[in-house]
């Protein structure tokens, strides 16, 4: 069995710095991102957080959770951290939902992520098709033509059906103000 990432950063390892940033990046990320003002402000929250993995690696224990967990808690409180002396309301969520979400839960529940469910409510809001090609190609893992096969569609009506999906979505998600002039739907 293998060493988790964490007790690699512990021991020095060079090599899983990246692993670790490759595995929790997109999660910090996204973390980050929600709750603060600007793109600048997430990425200096994520350079922090990153610093303050890298710190506390030594005392991650696997009995008391995952390094899921471990990571989104360290996020959580270094963002709480940069709210208060920011002392400022977040664009995209308060403190108080970040108390909501129970990342130090050791069970599933601290792994579940609200842009999860922000996401899922989302993309109940588009097309049916939109809904197939997404679910099939983001949650299955599917290929456009592994989809396009399975949905007996054509390879570019999957791919126009993934793109213009993914865009309604982010822009329900108040990720973009709103969709390119060249994918406004008749």
């Amino acid at each position: 069995m293998t060493d988790s990432v964490l007790a690699r950063i512990a021991r020095g390892d060079p090599h899983s710095v990246r692993a670790c940033m490759d595995e929790f990046g997109g999660l910090v990320w996204t973390i980050a991102r929600r709750l603060t003002r600007t793109r600048a402000d997430a990425e200096d929250a994520v350079q922090e957080i990153f610093t303050d993995v890298w710190r506390s690696a030594g005392r991650f224990d696997p009995v008391r959770g995952s390094e899921k967990v471990f990571i989104s808690t360290i996020a959580r409180r270094r963002l709480i951290d940069r709210l208060r002396r920011a002392k400022h309301v977040p664009m995209m969520e308060s403190e108080d939902v970040l108390e909501r979400i129970g990342w130090a839960d050791s069970g599933d529940r601290g792994e579940i992520c609200a842009e999860a469910v922000n996401a899922a409510q989302a993309v109940a809001q588009i097309k049916p098709d939109q809904q197939k090609v997404i679910e099939l190609g983001v949650l299955n893992g599917m290929s456009h033509q592994e989809i396009a096969d399975a949905l007996q569609m054509p390879l570019g009506t999957v791919k126009t059906q993934m793109r213009r999906g993914l865009i309604q979505v982010r822009a329900l998600m108040g990720l973009e103000s709103r969709p390119p002039a060249d994918e406004v739907a008749p």
